[in-house]
């Protein structure tokens, strides 16, 4: 993979004051936020609740989005050897294998963005942030369950050690709650400012299936799917299939979405058992091409229960910050679960850069990101209806609509929208932090910012941020 070029200033950068941080969960935004925190010269110690870090999980993608800043915190080229560059998306429907539309993914996107995209096994990627971090200095506890931050959120956290069975306080200058959507800090926060932060059903359910291709080498239908770097993204009444291969095509990725079973939809959004007959009945009238696939799966199946949740009146508290899933969890319409949570780190850590002032780092961490990821998170949530529309009127118009010229920018499905591809996967969230920095120099006492922010001039030339604005957010 050639090396991007990037303008971003960030290289060499040196926080002010190194700052010790506590970062609750290592999964990809806990562990993305300890890269760049420890790259520019902070003290991180990761706190994980289970007693070891396996290879869990199933296909993520890595869109341009994610894949600007890993390049910038040097894990890029690791992750792109161990991903699958897809170079389009076939849209097809559901009982046929008829190709409704097809859109470009790479190298397309790559040159459009100035960053590639691929998917990835999500244990492969966790697996690169983990050796960068220790490279850096990071400090991984695994069998360390955070249980609480303290009632003034001043950076302590309770936490309980698996092996020794003891509870003690942690405390640092910042804690980092990246512990998903389980997460306690968030429930705690929310309770601090009586929010009802209850789950809502969405009434659909995934099924994630990870076949190796190994099983289909006799058959030549499922075989040529699993060679060809292309995702299918199938629509039907109900739900919707998105499959490709990974891991050098050596197994096939697919996610099933489906209606959940009444009996299911209790409240509980973990993972559980799934039932094989359940599955093959839903999909019966699908693609004789994924009834094939469908053949080669065993008993043991998941099943993942699909809840949103409102939106919180804030990620942050104190001394004390959520990331990831834990402030913004995500439906899988978009694909953008895992680069939000890496928006999440680089903002984050670029703004501890820039100041020392742990308050006022946070406030535009915030600002930054939780009006950027909410919006996102809500066209995920959309999505999710136009891609399972029945059949009849509105999906004809839906589908005529993929055809016809111009189909692209008035796409209703927000993951192929170019408009809405602009919006995700073009925005530099590093370089939006340092031009806010840079208007924050022209009202801000210098002492509050690091001298070097005076670089990030030369990313405000289209900005339009009034003074008045930055002022009133910091305030709030």
């Amino acid at each position: 993979m050639e090396t991007l070029h990037d303008e971003h200033p960030r290289n060499g950068w040196q926080a002010v004051k190194a700052l010790n941080i506590i970062i609750v969960g290592a999964g990809i935004g806990g562990l993305t936020a300890g890269i760049a925190l420890a790259q520019t010269g902070h003290c991180v110690k990761i706190l994980e609740s289970v007693s070891e870090i396996t290879d869990v999980g199933a296909g993520i993608q890595i869109a341009p989005n994610a894949s600007r800043i890993l390049h910038r915190l040097d894990v890029l080229r690791d992750v792109m050897e161990r991903a699958t560059v897809l170079e389009r998306v076939s849209v097809r429907r559901y009982t046929s294998d008829e190709e409704i539309a097809t859109f470009p993914l790479m190298p397309a996107n790559g040159f459009k963005y100035g960053a590639p995209m691929g998917v990835i096994h999500r244990g492969d990627l966790q697996k690169v942030l983990i050796n960068k971090a220790l490279d850096l200095g990071c400090l991984i506890l695994t069998n360390h369950k955070v249980t609480a931050v303290d009632q003034k959120y001043s950076a302590r956290v309770l936490v309980h050690q698996g092996i020794t069975n003891e509870q003690f306080w942690l405390s640092a200058d910042l804690v980092i709650a990246a512990d998903g959507i389980k997460s306690c800090i968030r429930r705690q926060i929310a309770q601090s400012k009586s929010f009802n932060d209850e789950p809502i059903s969405t009434g659909d359910a995934a099924y994630r299936l990870l076949i190796p291709k190994d099983l289909v080498l006799e058959d030549p239908i499922a075989l040529s799917m699993a060679n060809q770097n292309v995702a299918m993204r199938y629509m039907g009444p109900g739900g919707h299939i998105m499959a490709y291969p990974i891991r050098g095509n050596s197994f096939y990725n697919l996610v099933l979405l489906h209606s959940a079973k009444l009996e299911t939809s209790s409240g509980d959004v973990w993972t559980a058992k799934g039932s094989r007959e359940d599955m093959l009945k839903f999909y019966a009238g699908w693609s004789p091409a994924i009834q094939k696939w469908l053949a080669y799966v065993d008993q043991d199946i998941l099943e993942w229960t699909l809840y949103v949740y409102p939106d919180l009146p804030t990620w942050t508290q104190g001394s004390v910050a959520l990331l990831g899933d834990a402030c913004h969890p995500m439906l899988p319409y978009v694909a953008q679960g895992a680069a939000n949570a890496i928006e999440d780190a680089a903002v984050l850590a670029t703004a501890l850069t820039c100041t020392s002032n742990i308050w006022l780092a946070l406030r535009m961490y915030e600002s930054i990101r939780k009006p950027r990821a909410e919006k996102i998170a809500a066209s995920a949530t959309a999505t999710a209806r136009i891609l399972h529309l029945p059949d009849g009127c509105e999906q004809v118009a839906r589908d005529q609509g993929l055809i016809n010229p111009g189909a692209a920018e008035q796409n209703p499905d927000k993951w192929s929208n170019l408009k809405w591809q602009d919006f995700m996967w073009g925005v530099d969230v590093m370089k939006a932090t340092t031009q806010m920095w840079a208007k924050l120099a022209e009202v801000l006492p210098m002492d509050t910012l690091y001298p070097h922010i005076r670089k990030a001039y030369a990313f405000t030339l289209s900005i339009n941020i009034s003074h008045k604005w930055l002022l009133k957010q910091l305030s709030a």
